[in-house]
């Protein structure tokens, strides 16, 4: 695989632990800001929504532009998101950084993505899509832990100024892995299919279901994981020392999930959603009956975890 295939990943390692860190951070920013831990937990639900006005949004906007300047710029955003957001004082300050990161976010995966799949032949870019998704479950795996511990150790802002910290080698890596391209001149633009066409391709039935399922997952995935601290603090009734440690689980699940679904994608996806959504919804119910029980949580976060990665990933 090519070395700017992990270049890439490395800027999602960085995003990803952005976009889960909250997760082990809610009830301490709750109480920095004066907020309830559920307030608090809307910073998630506004990275969500700038996930998904940004995400159309900027592959619309950015569809002709130089993939090396779009991933640049988008990375920059983001690194700067983060500082405003580790001086903030109030909620709606934080509210703020998190819609505009995650739209900077949404810009970077529409590049990252097509872009992944161009630096391989087409039969591999099952394999290639993983490598990069691989970053968001090793982001899981030791960002969002670290980002946990760091958290607890020094304060929830010391985890926002070290993703920051973290888009300087991404940025780095972007420039030095990327090939430059030239903005594609009016005549080239005119050649390739129109906006129009590609948002009419939405209407395909099998596009749209493919779009809906992912989004159910992601969803159903993400509002589990959010209060995923609370889960073992209080409902299982575990110390805070063992939220990384279902962090960790949960992150492992996950890049064996990816792993696997990277494998497989290209040959067999059709039989990868059906066997990978039952399993996570299972996952799911038996997180919710058997959360109280300590040892039960821990399993569960990394078995929800890996099928998530699955179905996410095929």
């Amino acid at each position: 695989m090519p070395f700017a295939l992990y270049l890439l990943a490395l800027a999602v390692f960085a995003m990803g632990t952005s976009e889960f860190m909250l997760a082990g951070l809610v009830p301490d920013i709750a109480a920095s800001v004066g907020v309830s831990v559920g307030t608090a937990g809307l910073l998630t639900s506004a990275f969500a929504v700038g996930m998904i006005l940004g995400a159309p949004a900027m592959a619309a906007l950015t569809r002709r532009w130089p993939a090396r300047t779009t991933l640049l710029g988008c990375v920059v955003i983001f690194a700067a998101c983060h500082v405003v957001a580790a001086t903030a004082e109030t909620f709606s300050v934080l509210f703020a950084t998190r819609v505009v990161a995650a739209v900077a976010n949404a810009g970077f995966l529409a590049v990252a993505l097509s872009t992944a799949t161009r630096l391989v032949a087409p039969s591999r870019k099952g394999r290639a899509l993983a490598i990069l998704l691989s970053g968001t479950t090793i982001a899981m795996v030791a960002g969002v832990p670290a980002g946990a511990l760091l958290g607890t150790a020094l304060g929830w802002r010391a985890t926002f100024w070290a993703v920051a910290f973290l888009c300087v080698p991404a940025a780095i890596g972007i420039l030095t892995g990327i090939r430059p391209q030239p903005r594609v001149t009016q005549d080239e633009a005119n050649d390739g299919p129109s906006l129009a066409f590609e948002l009419a391709q939405l209407r395909v039935p099998r596009l749209f279901t493919a779009m809906l399922l992912a989004a159910l997952v992601n969803g159903g995935t993400f509002a589990a994981f959010t209060f995923l601290a609370p889960v073992v603090t209080g409902t299982a009734g575990l110390g805070q020392v063992w939220v990384p440690v279902a962090l960790v689980l949960f992150g492992i699940g996950s890049f064996m999930g990816v792993s696997i679904a990277g494998r497989l994608s290209d040959q067999h996806p059709r039989t990868l959603l059906v066997v990978a959504a039952p399993l996570l919804l299972v996952g799911w119910l038996l997180l919710a009956v058997l959360a109280g029980h300590s040892e039960s949580a821990q399993v569960l976060c990394r078995y929800f975890a890996g099928s998530g990665s699955r179905s996410r990933a095929s």
